[in-house]
Formats: structure tokens, sequence, C-alpha cells
């Protein structure tokens, strides 16, 4: 498992080496544009920049031997460049090193976007007259305390016992199951199939079996050394309200709570029938522990959620004639 090499973790390295290229570009050019610069220093910070260059090239050239020789499967890195340099996803902050699981959308992203929310808002709210609002981002915490995700809304975390630095502990645990297999051709398809019933509960472990699986699968930090012992890390941004700071408040995760605290007045606004939905599309915030795979985990991302409201005592209702002979196939064998 240790000689084998972690996609994620070199496109987190390449990332990284992108956002230090344009800040020392950025460092070159302002050089050159000022005139008290001497000519070591501009020869430095090009001499820099050059090294920076190639250390990625070399990272690049390791993705592509890593990925595999197929041309015609995905090519990750020629992807990731034709979306930077068409602009539709920019890291933020770039010039300023970036940060990881935060993102700009360019021009064309924006269109894209706006384009898919318009559809979505025809397709849904107003084909099934449903009741749209636009809910504050800034939730105070009795509400979120009252829903658990002050309490649950948590991910267990690792952390390298050398650098510090943090990761997920049931994604080091998917991983290090994927690479057992992927290493193993000749493995007993009981053996792979007990594997892959332990990955597909990664998620659902305890702090303490969790720590056995790590050890089990011999999984160790970028040091070379096991990881620390789990522990639950609440992926909520928290902030206070009001100068005093006695209010505590969070970015919201979720678009839902905004909905169900006003259902009161929804019911209201509907005249008091049931069943009706409520939708919204907003923004929601996950403090990620270790964001990875360009878009599919970040920090801050752009959410569209309906919730349905209906009477438990009668549940009926007036388009299910038109789906109730649909059959939906729920486990694919």
């Amino acid at each position: 498992m240790t000689d084998s090499i972690d996609l994620s973790a070199l496109q987190d390295q390449i990332d990284a080496l992108a956002a230090k290229i344009t800040k020392q570009g950025s460092q070159v050019r302002q050089l050159k544009k000022d005139s008290a610069s001497d000519a070591d220093a501009i020869g430095d910070a090009v001499e820099a920049l050059k090294k920076l260059k190639i250390e990625e090239a070399e990272l690049a050239k390791k993705m592509v031997e890593a990925s595999g020789s197929d041309k015609d499967a995905f090519n990750r890195k020629v992807f990731d460049e034709l979306v930077l340099r068409k602009m539709f996803v920019v890291p933020s902050f770039e010039i300023h090193g970036a940060v990881k699981g935060l993102f700009d959308l360019g021009p064309p992203a924006c269109s894209l976007k706006a384009a898919m929310i318009d559809t979505w808002r025809k397709h849904f709210i107003l084909n099934e007259s449903m009741l749209e609002m636009e809910c504050t981002c800034l939730t105070p915490e009795p509400v979120l305390k009252t829903s658990g995700h002050v309490d649950r809304f948590t991910d267990l975390m690792v952390k390298d016992v050398e650098t510090g630095e943090c990761f997920r502990a049931d994604k080091l645990l998917e991983d290090a199951i994927d690479v057992l297999i992927e290493n193993s051709p000749t493995m007993h398809s009981e053996a792979k199939e007990d594997h892959l019933r332990t990955q597909r509960q990664a998620d659902a472990f305890t702090p303490e079996e969790i720590d056995e699986l790590l050890t089990k699968y011999d999984c160790k930090g970028p040091s070379g050394k096991p990881y620390s012992a789990s522990f639950p890390f609440n992926l909520m941004f928290k902030t206070s309200i009001g100068p005093e700071g006695t209010s505590v408040g969070y970015l919201r995760p979720e678009t839902a709570q905004g909905l169900f605290v006003n259902f009161k007045r929804l019911l209201e606004y509907n005249a008091a029938k049931m069943p009706f939905a409520a939708a919204q599309v907003g923004l929601g915030f996950r403090n990620e522990i270790a964001p990875r795979s360009g878009l599919l985990r970040v920090r801050e991302f752009c959410m569209a959620e309906i919730e349905h409201f209906v009477n438990p005592a009668d549940k009926s209702h007036p388009s299910f004639p038109s789906v109730a002979d649909k059959k939906t196939c729920i486990v694919w064998k």
C-alpha cells in the first residue's frame, strides 16, 4: 500500500503548486514594473518561478503515468486546465495562495449556473406551484441545536502526528481498501466483498471502531507514522451575532432549516391547505476537513432544496395518479 500513489493527494499538490506559480508570477511582474527593483532581485524571482513550473510539470507527468496510458481514459489534468483557461471555475484568492475548497465562478459558469437554476425553478417550483423562499445564511445556535446539527453534524478526523495535517478518517479507510483490492487481483471474492462491506460502512463507524480499522489496513500519515486517534469535528462555520459576542451563530450547512422554521407562516399563506411544498435556492457552507476532487467537496456551494409537507392522517396528493404506475429501480444488482 505504501508503494501506491494517492491520485487525490497528488492532485492536491499540483493545485497548491499552481497557486504558488500564480503568486510568484504576480511578484515577477510587480518587480519588473517597479523601477526601484534591481536586476538580481528580478533574476532570483524569475528563477524561483521556473523551478515551480518545473516541479509542477514533473508532478503532472507523474499524475499521467499513475493514471494509466489508455488514450481513451478521462484526462483529469487536461480537463482542469481547460476549465481554468476558459475561466469556468478558478481558485478563490489565487494570487494570495488560494484556499482549498473555495472557488470563484467565471463568466461562462455564471451563465451556466443561471440557466440551470432557471430550468430547475420552472420544472419544480412553477410546474408544481411550490412556495419559494429565500432565507438568511446566518443561523442562531438554538435553531441548529434543536435540529441536532450542533451535536451531530460531524465527521471523524485524524491528524498526522508530526505535521498536524488533518484528514477525514472515513475517506482514508475507503482509499486504503481501494488500494488493497487494486493490488490484490487474485483476492477471493468473499474476502473482497468483506472489504467492500467495510468500505460502504466507513462513515458509520464509531471513533474506536475506525481507529482499529485504520490500524488493520496499515493507514499511515505523510510522515510515515500512524495517525492520531480519531475525534469528531463539527463541519459548521461558527461565528458570533452582534457586537457583544454573546449570541452564537453558524453559517447554515443546508437550506432546509429556514423552510422548517417558517412552516406555520407557509401553511397560513397556503390557506391552511395540505399538502404543499416549499423550495429554496441558496448557499450552504461546510467546513470540510480535507476538500478534494475539485468541485465535488467544497466549503461553500449552491443548493436547490425542496421540502414536502403532508397531513400524516391524509397523505393523498392530487398529482399522485400521474406517477402511480411508474416503477423505479431503487437497488441495482
